[in-house]
C-alpha cells in the first residue's frame, strides 16, 4: 500500500497528502512557513499507526534546534496516539536526549549527529574510540597551522585559512586525502595543499580526531567499502526523512542516497528557494533534481503560509520570482492585509543604528517581548554599529554567534573532560596544559607529544606528570560520579576556580560562566556515568550558532541572514540594502555569476520571510567599510517591492521614492536610471 488513510484536522490538504504518503520516494517543496515540520512529525506518527516499527524511522536535520523541535513535536504526537501518560523521548541525538525506551522512538538527530553514531558503532574499523575528538574551525585551523610549520611552509605566507577551506570542500565533494595524491598538482598551491593535508590527516589519526567534514566523510566510505555494514543501517532505517533538503552537500546526498537505495521510503522536505549556502558547498540542485534521481516519486507542495502577513508574503514572492533555478510556487495566506513595510533612508551606518534602536525603543514600549525582535545584517561588521545605538539606548540585546561553548573558561573544562577520556587529544592538552600556568612552552609541548619526555628537565619532565596523573584521575571520577559532581570536582581541582575567584571583575563573570556549565550538565546526570560523559562530548562538539539562544538572558537578537534561517520573529529589521553589501559582490567565487545574483536573491528571501508581522529595511547612502568611506547605490532588490506597500522615510527629509544613477554592464548600457522603489527604467 502507497498511502495511509489518515485525517487530521489540523492539517491542510496538501500537508494531509504529504502526511498519508507512505511507501516510495516523496518530495515536499515547503515554502518559508509553511508547516513543514508539522507535516513530518504527522507524517511520523501515521508510519507508526500504520504498523511501522518507530525505531525503523530516521529523521535527519541540519542544525539541533530543528532536531530538538522535531523530537517534541513527535513525542507528543507519539505519546497522545499511544494514550500514554509518561513521556516517550528521543532514541538519540544531540542535547535533550533521555534514551528511555530506545525500541519505541525514531532516531532524530542532525547530519553530523547520525555520523558520530555511525563512527561511534564502528569505532574499531575506524582504529578510533568512542570518546573521538570532534575538533571545532579553531581548532583545525591550529592543526592546519602547525601541518605547514611540520611541512617547512610560513603559515604567514602559506594562507591557513585557504587551505582549511580547500581541504573541507574537498572532503564535502567526497574527495579523501588518498584519492587527493592520487591526482596530477594543477599548481603550486596544490603541492602545498597535498604536503599540508597529509600531515593534518596524520594527525587527526594520531589524537583520534575527526574534523566536521570526516562526520559524513568517513559514514559513507564506510558504506562503500563494507556493503554488508550498509545493508545493516539499511535495515536499521527503512523509512528515512531528510529535512532542508536543499541545503545538502555531495558527501550528504549521496550518505542519503546510500541509506535508501535498499528501501526507496526517502522523505525529502526543502526548498530551493531558500537554499543559501552555496558558498560553503550545497547543492541546492539536489532538491530541483530528486524525481530524476528518485524515480516514481511524489512530489507535494505547500503553499500555505502560517507565519507572516499577506503584504509581506506578495513581497517575497515579488523578489523570488525573478531567479529562474527555481521550482514555481507561490506562497499565500488565509490572514489579511499587514502593516506596511517601513524603508528607512540612512545618511551612514550610524544614522541607519540609530534609527534601528529608535524604533525597536518604540517598539517594546507598545509591549512587543524584547525576544520577538531581530535585527539582520548581510556581514558580521555590520553588528558594531547597532550595538553601540542599541546601548545608547539602553536596550537588551544578544548577537548570535557569540557562543556560551566558545568562551575560553568554558572550552578549558570541556578540553579537561576530552583530555582525560581520549589521552591522545593532543589538541586538548595544548589548550589546558597551562590552566593554571606550568611554564610549558612550545618547544617544551613538541617534546612531550612526540615521545621525547626524557630530553626534559628533571623538574619539567615532574610537571608533566603531575598533569598526566591529573588526568588519570579526572578520568577515573568522571566514569563513576554523576557528570555535574564531577564537572565541579575538575574545575575545583584543575585550579581555575581559585584562579577566577582571585581574579578581576572579568574573572568573575568566568566562574559565573562554569557555574553554569554544572547546571547544564545536571541534565546528563540521570544517564549512567559514562554514557553521560559520552553524550556531553558529543553534545558539545556539535553545537551551533543557533544553541546560542537558549543561553541565559535575552534581549533583541542580532545576527547574519544566514544564522537567522529556520528563525521567525514579530518584528525584522534588514540592514544595509546597497549594491555590493546587499547583494554582497564577492571577490572570488568558483561560480557563475547567475547562482552567485541567485543565491544572494534567494538571502534576501529568507531574509523577509522571518517576518511574521512587521518588516523594517534600511539602508545607508555612505558607508565605512575597511576604513574606506564610500558612497552607496540602494539595493536592487527594493526596486522588486511594490510602491503600494512602503512607508517610506529619509534622513534627508525627503519621504518619496528618489532617482539614483545606477550602472549596470550587464544591461549593455554604461549608465541607467535606477528608481530604488520602482525597478530599472
Amino acid at each position: 500500500m502507497n498511502n495511509l488513510s489518515t485525517t487530521n484536522s489540523n492539517l491542510n490538504e496538501a500537508q494531509q497528502s504529504a502526511a498519508n504518503h507512505k511507501d516510495g520516494p516523496l518530495l515536499i517543496i515547503a515554502g518559508a512557513g509553511a508547516g513543514k515540520t508539522k507535516t513530518i512529525a504527522h507524517r511520523i506518527e501515521n508510519l507508526v499507526a500504520g504498523g511501522i516499527l518507530p525505531h525503523k524511522i530516521l529523521a535527519v536535520t541540519f542544525t539541533n534546534k530543528a532536531a530538538k523541535e522535531m523530537r517534541e513535536r513527535i513525542e507528543r504526537l507519539l505519546s497522545e496516539s499511544r494514550g500514554r501518560n509518561q513521556e516517550v523521548r528521543a532514541d538519540t541525538g544531540p542535547t535533550t536526549t533521555y534514551n528511555l525506551q530506545p525500541t519505541t522512538f525514531p532516531f532524530v538527530a542532525t547530519f553530523h549527529g547520525l555520523g558520530v553514531q555511525i563512527i561511534k558503532e564502528n569505532a574499531g574499523i575506524f582504529g578510533t574510540t568512542k570518546y573521538f575528538t570532534i575538533l571545532d574551525k579553531s581548532e583545525t585551523l591550529s592543526l592546519i597551522k602547525k601541518a605547514l610549520k611540520d611541512k617547512g611552509f610560513d603559515p604567514k605566507i602559506e594562507s591557513p585559512g585557504r587551505l582549511q577551506n580547500f581541504i573541507s570542500g574537498q572532503k564535502n565533494k567526497l574527495v579523501s586525502y588518498v584519492d587527493f595524491k592520487k591526482l596530477e598538482p594543477e599548481s603550486y598551491f596544490y603541492e602545498v595543499a597535498e604536503k599540508v593535508w597529509g600531515r593534518y590527516e596524520q594527525s587527526l589519526n594520531e589524537q583520534k580526531s575527526f574534523d566536521f567534514d570526516d562526520l559524513i566523510l568517513k559514514p559513507v566510505r564506510l558504506f562503500r567499502e563494507h556493503p554488508d555494514i550498509l545493508e545493516r543501517y539499511q535495515d536499521r532505517w527503512t523509512y528515512i526523512h531528510i529535512d532542508e533538503y536543499q541545503d545538502t552537500n555531495k558527501a550528504q546526498y549521496e550518505l542519503s542516497r546510500l541509506l535508501s537505495d535498499k528501501h526507496k521510503n526517502i522523505c525529502v522536505v526543502g526548498d530551493a528557494d531558500q537554499s543559501v549556502y552555496g558558498w560553503r558547498g550545497a547543492d541546492f540542485k539536489n532538491i530541483l533534481d530528486f524525481e530524476e534521481n528518485f524515480p516514481n516519486s511524489t512530489v507535494v507542495l505547500l503553499e500555505e503560509n502560517y507565519r507572516s502577513t499577506k503584504i509581506i508574503l506578495d513581497t517575497a514572492n515579488e523578489i523570488i520570482k525573478k531567479n529562474k533555478l527555481r521550482k514555481e510556487k507561490n506562497l499565500f495566506t488565509r490572514k489579511t492585509g499587514g502593516e506596511k513595510i517601513s524603508v528607512y533612508e540612512a545618511f551612514d551606518e550610524a544614522d541607519e543604528a540609530r534609527n534601528i534602536a529608535k524604533n525597536i525603543d518604540t517598539i517594546l514600549k507598545s509591549g512587543v517581548k524584547l525576544e520577538e525582535i531581530a535585527v539582520l545584517y548581510r556581514a558580521n561588521f555590520q553588528s558594531r554599529a547597532i550595538e553601540e545605538a542599541l546601548l545608547l539606548r539602553g536596550v537588551q540585546y544578544q548577537v548570535l554567534g557569540t557562543k556560551f561553548y566558545d568562551r575560553k573558561e568554558i572550552k578549558d573544562t570541556i578540553a579537561f573532560v576530552r583530555a582525560s577520556m581520549n589521552e591522545k587529544d593532543y589538541a586538548s592538552w595544548e589548550r589546558i596544559i597551562n590552566v593554571p600556568a606550568r611554564g610549558i612552552g612550545d618547544v617544551t609541548f613538541n617534546k612531550i607529544i612526540s615521545g621525547r619526555l626524557a630530553e626534559l628537565p628533571q623538574k619539567m619532565q615532574e610537571k608533566v606528570r603531575d598533569f598526566e596523573r591529573q588526568l588519570v584521575h579526572f578520568r577515573d571520577f568522571l566514569l563513576v560520579d554523576k557528570l555535574s559532581e564531577s564537572i565541579k570536582k575538575i574545575i575545583r581541582e584543575s585550579g581555575m576556580e581559585k584562579m577566577y575567584t582571585e581574579g578581576s571583575e572579568e574573572d568573575e563573570e568566568r566562574l559565573e560562566n562554569l557555574k553554569e556549565l554544572v547546571t547544564i550538565a545536571t541534565k546528563y546526570d540521570l544517564f549512567p556515568p559514562e554514557e553521560a560523559v559520552e553524550r556531553f562530548l558529543t553534545d558539545t562538539g556539535l553545537m551551533s550558532d543557533q544553541d546560542s539562544l537558549k543561553e541565559r538572558g535575552g534581549g533583541v537578537k542580532l545576527m547574519t541572514i544566514h544564522a537567522s534561517k529556520g528563525l521567525e520573529f514579530r518584528h525584522v529589521f534588514v540592514t544595509g540594502l546597497e549594491q555590493g553589501l546587499f547583494p554582497h559582490e564577492r571577490l572570488e567565487s568558483s561560480r557563475s555569476m547567475e547562482e552567485e545574483n541567485e543565491e544572494e536573491r534567494r538571502l534576501f528571501y529568507v531574509a523577509v520571510t522571518r517576518a511574521k508581522e512587521k518588516l523594517h529595511l534600511s539602508y545607508a547612502i555612505c558607508r565605512t567599510i575597511f576604513g574606506n568611506r564610500r558612497t552607496n547605490l540602494p539595493s536592487e532588490y527594493l526596486g522588486d517591492i511594490s510602491e503600494d506597500v512602503i512607508d517610506l522615510t529619509s534622513a534627508m527629509g525627503n519621504s518619496s521614492g528618489r532617482q539614483y544613477m545606477y550602472s549596470d554592464p550587464e544591461a549593455g548600457d554604461d549608465v541607467i536610471q535606477w528608481g530604488c522603489l520602482g525597478g530599472g527604467k
